[in-house]
């Protein structure tokens, strides 16, 4: 028995969407705890760690674990359907192999979609150090990736002791953007040591999707080394990606 009621139907839309972004299928887990979610995109370049604790939820019950195995284009879909006025509850009856979905507001209004058998695969988190650690206005950090967009299919991230540069470059051109504590585009800042690193841009442009969730992002990297990009989730939660560093010819 699985039954979690959100009080945002159109909130819990952008969570779907910034999940789908990444996968098409995958597993959530529900416990007593709460519900969780880490996968690799198909190509093993990226991960998303998604958690909503129990207190995230306005009811929440879960008899020991159950698996939720998932087609989010499919779960996108129908969660599309619902409005801020809603709320949304998700239930797996005893028994049963499909995910309800009843949004109420109104109305009541239900939807059944089946689980799908997926294999399960218990992730480790990933275990890195930062030497960079920023929180940004998420919808900054996202004007600053389509300004590189314009130019390139990569970004370049630059971590100086006073500012993240943004930057972007090729044979159509060159971008850079500036973030700093001072201008308000970053909320916080900490640097141990100055670093560069450049990201595939077509994932980081799927993951900011989650932006639609969260007002705010911080994003941790060091020279050479993966990326990891938190969104905070209002009323709790966290929806993180980690984004391996394109390689420099």
């Amino acid at each position: 028995m699985f039954k979690a009621v959100f009080r945002d139907a159109r909130l819990w839309y952008r969570i779907v969407d910034a999940l789908a972004s990444l996968i098409d299928e995958g597993t959530i887990k529900a416990s007593e705890e709460g519900v969780r979610l880490r996968a690799m995109d198909p190509s093993k370049i990226a991960m998303i760690d998604f958690e909503m604790p129990r207190d995230a939820f306005d009811e929440y019950e879960c008899d020991g674990e159950v698996m939720l195995g998932l087609n989010f284009d499919e779960v996108k879909k129908v969660v599309k359907r619902g409005s801020a006025k809603e709320k949304v509850q998700l239930e797996v009856p005893p028994g049963s192999a499909r995910l309800k979905i009843i949004f109420k507001g109104k109305a009541t209004r239900s939807f059944s979609i089946p689980l799908i058998d997926i294999e399960y695969e218990e992730l480790p988190t990933p275990s890195l150090s930062f030497n960079v650690k920023a929180t940004a206005m998420a919808d900054i950090f996202e004007e600053a990736l389509k300004d590189v967009e314009l130019v390139s299919d990569y970004v370049k991230l630059e971590g100086r002791s006073n500012a993240i540069v943004v930057k972007g470059q090729s044979d159509r051109g060159e971008v850079e953007t500036t973030l700093t504590t001072e201008t308000g585009a970053l909320l916080e800042l900490e640097v141990k040591e100055e670093a560069i690193a450049s990201y595939s841009l077509e994932y980081l442009m799927d993951m900011i999707t989650a932006n639609k969730a969260a007002e705010v992002v911080t994003l941790e990297f060091s020279s050479g080394m993966p990326l990891s990009l938190t969104f905070p989730i209002p009323g709790g939660g966290t929806i993180r990606y980690y984004l391996a560093p394109r390689l420099e010819e």
